[in-house]
């Protein structure tokens, strides 16, 4: 068992090696004692860490400041204590070409588990040119610098039947070791329920969150049962849950479950299902990082809990702009 002693120095001895400051330190130090939680991947039985690291829209603001500071400080704090799953795509700005030169530049390149995403289709279902979805996989590859991306997925819904294929025949050469397709658009759920039914899928990647409950009806179970690995995004409602909590006490009762924050809790409640593979929250900033891992550490939400939270979570205030 590993006492709170041996956390601090082991802690200090990795935290002086990445140059993570005294205050990240201490925040480390007070996530629940444990480790952060591994679910297997359906299609081979492989475990990834429950909590990951999104990228749109929060990366892109950052990056086009210039000072990635923040971002490296993110990146740091993620894998000292064992988060892997990283989640981008080449449409979000330039998060996946500043994140690929931060995490080289640190040296920790090889302890991420890449997930990124092809889209070249064009607007209004035009279809997507092989070619072009060739060479935007590539470029990803060359990005990142590491001989195969884990996942590669469609992004929300573009040509399935084309860029699927493409994906499929990097798989195949050894360069991509998954294959999926996301969606964050309730309106293609159908489509998406269509490929998960007749296509052969190691991932899907999914909007979750306990005020968005929709992929619980058909998609969740589905992955179920096809054996399909779930990466779950926008796990706080894109802030929206934040925002409804905000003049709310955090409850007592959370505790019962290891959850000391709002984004743990929430967190908690999308691992509660056991769809789910890993959530990917986006952050830019190492203090929510740390507080993010701490909602894959510790006790899950039983059904009943689940039910308790979604009973608070329902009777928040709505959400203002």
């Amino acid at each position: 068992m590993v006492t709170r002693r041996d956390f601090l120095a082991t802690s200090a001895g990795v935290g002086a090696t990445l140059g993570l400051t005294p205050r990240l330190l201490e925040a480390l130090a007070a996530l629940p004692q444990g480790q952060l939680l591994q679910r297997a991947i359906p299609s081979t039985g492989e475990r990834i860490p429950v909590i990951g690291l999104g990228s749109s829209a929060t990366f892109s603001s950052v990056a086009r400041t210039e000072d990635v500071t923040a971002l490296k400080a993110v990146f740091q704090a993620m894998v000292e204590r064992g988060a892997r799953v990283f989640d981008t795509a080449p449409s979000y700005g330039a998060s996946e070409e500043v994140a690929s030169r931060i995490v080289n530049e640190l040296g920790i390149a090889n302890k991420l588990f890449w997930a990124t995403k092809v889209n070249v289709a064009g607007r209004g279902g035009a279809g997507a040119d092989p070619a072009a979805a060739r060479a935007q996989i590539e470029t990803s590859l060359a990005r990142f610098k590491q001989p195969r991306i884990d996942v590669m997925q469609v992004h929300n819904m573009g040509d399935p039947p084309t860029q699927l294929k493409v994906a499929r025949e990097f798989k195949a050469a050894g360069k991509v070791r998954y294959v999926g397709i996301t969606t964050t658009f309730p309106n293609q759920y159908a489509s998406l329920l269509d490929v998960m039914r007749n296509e052969p899928l190691d991932f899907i990647g999914v909007d979750y969150a306990a005020d968005n409950r929709d992929v619980e009806d058909v998609i969740l179970p589905l992955a179920q049962e096809k054996k399909i690995a779930v990466l779950a995004y926008a796990p706080f409602g894109r802030t929206s849950l934040f925002r409804r909590a905000a003049n709310t006490p955090f409850p007592e009762w959370a505790k019962e479950f290891d959850a000391t924050t709002y984004a743990q809790l929430f967190l908690k409640f999308i691992l509660s299902h056991p769809a789910i593979t890993a959530v990917t929250p986006a952050t830019s900033q190492a203090k929510n990082m740390i507080d993010n891992i701490g909602g894959g550490i510790g006790r899950i939400p039983t059904a009943a809990q689940r039910e308790q939270i979604i009973k608070f979570v329902d009777a928040l205030p709505a959400a203002t702009r």
